[in-house]
């Protein structure tokens, strides 16, 4: 008989932001398999087991948490953010795909929780108001040449996009190469958010024109929000501005 692997996300960072399902899933596991800062979130009782690994063993954690989970213990695999959202339940999914089939009867229950791109939308008005995408900048996994090909393309067709893994002391110019790509698409003055922290005590929110955008404003903990040619910011006297993406869009032909 086997037991039952939660994959969950503990949100962008605020513990407020961790969803009730997702602390109930932490209470009914006795295991935790997960990169050392987002185990380091949670409170766990004393006969709670963490095993904390670096964050580029996704896979290998993956493999290990099934094992004990397929052994009939009660685990739970941990992610930052949403797990769904370039984290922990695809790496699942894909060590239960080309793994044994006793890993097939594993009872996965994937809980739903709440991203960096939502959490620094809220904070700053609504920039994903109408269609948008969401776009790694990491090429660990990728080739970079699929990562531009994509970039032209979603601004092309006018969405808000959302950037995760912007920038990091390995890939220190993919954001600045991809502000080039979208400045020959978009009018200079279409708004970049860049959101780090969100709901955190470091937080800080910064909006800016794409003409002027500057990669240095990123680090890994920023996600970073293009508006569309719709997207408007609100100026506000003694308050920070809004950004929004209006809900219809007024030309069709686009």
């Amino acid at each position: 008989m086997t037991g039952k692997l939660f994959v969950i996300g503990t949100g962008p960072g605020n513990p407020d932001q961790m969803t009730p399902e997702a602390l109930r899933a932490v209470e009914a596991s006795t295991e935790f398999f997960g990169y050392f800062p987002y185990i380091d979130r949670l409170n766990l009782r004393p006969d709670q087991i963490k095993v904390a690994s670096d964050n580029r063993e996704e896979l290998n954690r993956a493999q290990a948490a099934l094992e004990r989970a397929a052994a009939g213990g009660n685990v739970c695999v941990v992610s930052g953010g949403d797990p769904g959202v370039f984290a922990m339940a695809a790496a699942v999914c894909e060590a239960i795909d080309a793994g044994p089939e006793t890993w097939k009867t594993v009872d996965l229950v994937v809980v739903p929780g709440v991203t960096a791109m939502l959490a620094v939308a809220a904070r700053i008005g609504a920039p994903l108001g109408h269609d948008f995408c969401a776009i790694s900048l990491s090429d660990n996994l990728k080739p970079w040449e699929i990562i531009e090909k994509r970039l032209r393309m979603v601004s092309e067709a006018g969405l808000v996009i959302a950037l995760y893994n912007p920038i990091s002391k390995a890939r220190p110019w993919q954001l600045g190469r991809a502000f080039e790509i979208l400045r020959e698409v978009l009018p200079a003055e279409t708004p970049v958010i860049f959101g780090r922290a969100a709901g955190r005590p470091d937080e800080r929110m910064l909006v800016m024109p794409i003409g002027e955008a500057e990669a240095e404003r990123a680090d890994m903990a920023t996600c970073v929000v293009i508006g569309s040619p719709e997207t408007r910011v609100i100026a506000r006297p003694s308050l920070p501005a809004l950004v929004y993406t209006p809900r219809f869009l007024k030309d069709a032909s686009r």
